[in-house]
This record gives structure tokens, sequence and C-alpha cells, in this order.
């Protein structure tokens, strides 16, 4: 083969050389680079998990601080300088709890804070420095209270109405919703003279009249005043031709 078959030859395979060569290093480029964002995903979910346990962290610790120790309350005590004085302990229904060199001290109403300091006071004089104490406290499970039911107030209904008798309202409550309670008025009542009967804490009585029906219809509301505890209403018969 001639020097110019040779020359012709190389210079054939020479673009595939370069195309091959340029493949290769953008390959190694992107494999890099790959590698390089991986690192740094994983670099930013880490720094997201500790962010996270350290915002937890802050949670539970400022619930602490704040919280206040009542009775059944289970109070974790640790005292660095002597390992075998740390222990668990349960506050007694009084509100205090026990601890070897302390005696009998109080945690019920108080927080975490005032504790350590108080057993860091008692328990010192057994050290040649103070002590470091950490206590940390798990709440009792106890039963959710429950609503208390507000008092009621008792109002007499009396005549034209469609249950006679002891109505047992909620405080706040009007002429109106307590002949509603009471069934409302019957066709014989006389709706626009209703009574109010109210006997005040010296004993002395009143009695106002009311236009049910105006009240009723909106247009007398200022009429439908609030009822106190031991009120009477009573609604009249209606006269002939009334």
């Amino acid at each position: 083969m001639s020097n110019t078959e040779q020359a012709i030859g190389k210079l054939t395979f020479f673009p595939l050389y370069l195309f091959t060569s340029m493949v290769l290093v953008f390959y190694t480029d992107i494999k890099n680079g790959l590698k390089q964002v991986f690192f740094i995903m994983i670099r930013l979910a880490l720094s997201g998990v500790f962010a996270v346990c350290m915002f937890f962290i802050a949670t539970v610790a400022s619930a602490q601080s704040s919280y206040r120790v009542q009775q059944g309350d289970i109070l974790t005590i640790e005292v660095l300088e002597d390992p075998e004085l740390s222990r668990s302990t349960v506050v007694l229904p009084d509100g205090n709890f026990s601890f070897p060199y302390a005696g009998t001290l109080r945690a019920g109403g108080r927080t975490v804070s005032q504790i350590e300091s108080s057993i860091r006071g008692a328990i010192s004089s057994n050290f040649a420095n103070p002590p470091t104490v950490f206590v940390s406290v798990q709440p009792a499970e106890r039963e959710p209270e429950e609503p208390e039911e507000p008092e009621m107030i008792k109002i007499y209904m009396l005549g034209e109405v469609g249950t006679p008798g002891l109505v047992e309202l909620e405080p706040g409550s009007t002429i109106l919703h307590a002949i509603a309670m009471a069934g409302g008025p019957s066709r014989f009542a006389a709706t626009k003279r209703i009574q109010l009967r109210r006997t005040d804490s010296r004993g002395r009585q009143s009695v106002s009249t009311l236009n049910y029906k105006a009240m009723s219809q909106g247009a007398g509301l200022r009429q439908d005043v609030i009822l106190k505890d031991g009120d009477v209403i009573l609604v009249p018969e209606r006269r002939l031709f009334e």
C-alpha cells in the first residue's frame, strides 16, 4: 500500500475517532455532574431531617418548660455527678414526691425548671459543687373533662298554652322561647295581653303586660325580655269578641 493510500485511510477514520472522543468526554462530564447533583440532594435531605428533628426537640422542650406538673405525672430525674440517684418517681395525690438526700419535695403546680432548682438546692450539701440536675415529665393519662352543662332557670307557664307547668330554660332565654317550649298559645289565648310576673330579691312582685302577637310577628321584639329564674308567664283566656 502506497503512502497516499495510507494517508487516505487515516483521514477516513479520523472523524469517527473524533466523534467517539467527544462522546466519551461528554459522558464523563454528565456522570460527574450527576454525582454532584446526587451528593447535593443527599446533603439537602440530611439537612432537612436535621432541621425537623431540631424543631421537634425545641417544641418538646418548650412544652416541658411551660407545663405545670400535676398529681399522677411521672418525673424522670437525672443527677450527672451521681448516676445512682437518677430515677423515675410518681407525683403523689398531695402534689409531692420523695428523693434521696432531699426528703419530700413539692412538684404539683410547678414547672420542670422549678423542680430542678428545688432538687439541686436540697441535695447540694452532699456535693463539693452544686450538682447538675435534669428533670423531664411524662404527664399522666387523664380522662377528658366533660363540658359543664349550663345551670337552667325555672319558668312557670300558666293559662292558655299547650303544656302549662314548669319549663326549664337556658339562661338568656326570652318569653318567646318559653311559650314555644310550652307548646305555644292555645286557640283560646289572649295573645295581646300576656302577663309576666316577676318577684325581686325583696319579695316585691311586678306585673308586665306584653303583646305576644306583635312579638311573634317581629313588630314588638323590644317586649321580648330576657327571663329570670322564678318568672311566671300567664297567658289569659280570650274574652268574647276579643
